[in-house]
């Protein structure tokens, strides 16, 4: 759950939006919030708060690895995304926004609301076919080899 929600907490940015903050701003949308550097603040806050004495056979480096990677996840998800201004990857220390080279998903509108118009459906199905789809593979295949019992030396 604390994975989940580390993937989802990069897109807290656009509560700036109510606040004056503009898209292309160090706290506006797809900034820092969107850069490994925030991911791997997040993560170390997250192991140090909540997991201080670490968990039965998972060592504190193992989940802030695993914390970092859900929430640096999102930042190059939004990179291989076809609009908005980029992503902030280098900040603090550059603000300049960047996309991948290669950017087959459909942007996301910003709101809720906006999902129940045709574009939002189009943005579902290319999330789908890009992120899900490849993604339950992966997990699927992570299970299928988890279950192979071990082959026996002769």
């Amino acid at each position: 759950m604390v994975g989940a929600a580390c993937s989802v907490v990069p897109d807290f940015d656009v509560i700036g939006f109510r606040f004056g903050i503009r898209y292309g701003d160090f706290w506006g949308h797809r900034g820092f919030t969107h850069s490994p550097a925030f991911a791997a603040i997040l993560a170390g806050a997250i192991v140090l708060l909540a997991f201080r004495d670490g968990l039965p056979n998972i060592s504190r480096l193992s989940m802030w690895i695993y914390f970092f990677l859900a929430t640096a996840s999102h930042g190059l998800l939004d990179a291989m995304t076809d609009g908005g201004l980029g992503v902030a990857f280098f900040a603090p220390f550059d603000n300049r926004r960047y996309f991948l080279p290669w950017t087959p998903i459909r942007v996301s509108p910003i709101g809720i609301g906006r999902f129940s118009s045709s574009r939002g459906y189009a943005v579902l199905q290319s999330e789908l076919l890009w992120i899900w789809v490849p993604a339950g593979a992966l997990i699927g295949s992570t299970l299928l080899l988890r279950r192979r019992k071990p082959a026996t030396g002769k």
